[in-house]
């Protein structure tokens, strides 16, 4: 069941499990949608539903924590204070007549959040959780991973031509860099690993 296909009455006395998927609008080099990170969760997030029995599946939170991207047009970020405050009063209303909440993650810049937020509501007697779309293995940001599932998923939206690599250091040593800089200090085009 969709949230956005239901009516109360088809809610009333189910308490179910709510299942959101939480995204971000940021930039993903210039071949991958702005979108990329709530695409990836809504795909994770609706296989999930059709996984669990009387889950519902509610609308996207598309907007996210992405300060280290906002040196490129098009990125919007709420920042983490906002965002952990939204997640807190969507947990306190969901729970008010449903009986678990599931945030499935697409963004690495929501985990702070997520961290505080979540162990919040759970302070607060809520069965909340999250869960994160990420993949053993991974490159960090709009490389062969992020780009390998926007292909599978909505391959219109991936501008192959532009595809190109940007900067391939592991993350963890570039998180010092990115964090005071930003993305665009590190890769100009905004790519972490390589698409091809």
């Amino acid at each position: 069941m969709r949230l956005t296909d239901a009516t109360w009455p088809e809610l009333e006395g189910r308490a179910p499990l709510v299942v959101v998927p939480l995204g971000s609008v940021e930039q993903h080099g210039r071949h991958l949608p702005l979108t990329t990170d709530t695409v990836v969760a809504q795909v994770v997030a609706e296989d999930a539903v059709g996984r669990l029995d009387g889950a519902v599946l509610a609308p996207a939170l598309a907007y996210g924590a992405s300060g280290e991207h906002e040196d490129f047009p098009g990125t919007i970020s709420i920042g983490t204070e906002a965002l952990t405050a939204l997640l807190v009063e969507y947990g306190r209303s969901v729970g008010r007549w449903a009986g678990r909440l599931l945030v499935v993650n697409g963004h690495g810049g929501n985990i702070e959040a997520l961290r505080t937020a979540v162990p919040r509501l759970r302070a607060e007697g809520r069965d909340v959780a999250w869960f994160p779309c990420g993949v053993p293995g991974a490159d960090a940001h709009a490389g062969r991973t992020e780009t390998s599932m926007v292909l599978h998923v909505e391959p219109a939206a991936v501008r192959e031509a532009l595809a190109a690599a940007g900067d391939t250091t592991p993350i963890g040593q570039l998180l010092p860099r990115l964090r005071a800089e930003g993305v665009r200090a590190v890769s100009p085009d905004g790519v972490l690993g390589d698409p091809a």
